[in-house]
């Protein structure tokens, strides 16, 4: 759980790979014996991680934490499965995607062929391969950028801090690929907005995000939440490197579980810790 100021890990997924689950082909010949050393038990399968996302996710509305939004990167937001699936779940996103991911401009229509008298009458269809992110974004040209400032940074000058401040390009667009028109057959593909970050005397966008948000959603506040994810980075970095996370040498599933746990509770107590303004200064 993430704002502007501190963020929480509230749930963790172990990532069994397909080697360890003897449902999966190519599953290790001695992996029952590799699992129960390890303590794994049976109900405990090979998943895709946007598929534990998904999960997770899930186990979290079911405490009763309603999500405003979802972020993240791009191993999640180039999976359209992934983003189908906070789109079914009701769940607004921005999740940061490659430039090789495909999507129609918006005012692309499906197109019916003539009919050539034989057979069933032809149904509307996208009929022409949907050009990737990065072809539409440089397609625009650079004029299409637009200065965008969407929080202060962290440097100060003169007591005073930086603003963060790049250049955006945004546009309406249809994200295709196998899934999306597999799920929307027979209908327009939905809308999205797609942001570019085109930095000044760049020869073409750096990053690329994709969101479900409204058509009349603020372009500040596009860019605000697409990056909202640099809070989890950085606190994720004192997880692993100032709290030990990615120090644990043991090789149980459930002494795994047990340190992430106690790891999550520290980073918990050191962040409220921080953000308490009578709390005592550290030594």
């Amino acid at each position: 759980l993430v704002t502007d100021t501190a963020s929480c890990p509230v749930d963790w997924r172990l990532f069994v790979p397909e080697a360890w689950d003897p449902a999966c082909p190519g599953a290790f010949e001695d992996v029952a014996d590799r699992r129960a050393h390890a303590g794994i038990g049976p109900d405990v399968t090979h998943r895709p991680k946007w598929r534990l996302a998904l999960d997770m996710i899930d186990e979290v509305t079911g405490w009763g934490v309603t999500a405003p939004l979802i972020v993240a990167d791009s191993r999640y937001g180039d999976t359209g499965d992934f983003r189908l699936g906070l789109t079914e779940r009701g769940l607004s996103y921005v999740v940061q995607v490659t430039g090789q991911i495909s999507a129609y401009p918006q005012h692309t229509v499906r197109t019916v062929p003539p009919y050539r008298g034989v057979g069933i009458h032809p149904r509307p269809r996208y009929r022409d391969p949907a050009p990737c992110l990065r072809d539409l974004v440089t397609g625009m040209g650079t004029g299409a950028a637009r200065m965008v400032t969407w929080r202060d940074g962290s440097c100060h000058r003169d007591g005073t801090p930086l603003p963060m401040r790049s250049r955006f390009v945004f546009a309406r667009v249809r994200p295709a690929g196998r899934t999306m028109l597999r799920r929307y057959r027979d209908q327009d593909l939905p809308e999205a907005w797609l942001i570019a970050e085109w930095p000044a005397g760049a020869a073409e966008p750096a990053k690329y995000w994709l969101s479900n948000l409204p058509a009349r959603t603020a372009k500040r506040r596009l860019v605000r939440w697409a990056k909202l994810r640099w809070r989890i980075e950085h606190d994720y970095r004192e997880i692993k490197t100032g709290l030990g996370f990615d120090h644990y040498e043991g090789r149980t599933w459930q002494g795994w579980h047990h340190h992430a746990t106690l790891v999550s509770a520290a980073h918990a107590f050191c962040t409220l810790q921080r953000l308490d303004p009578k709390a005592p200064a550290p030594q």
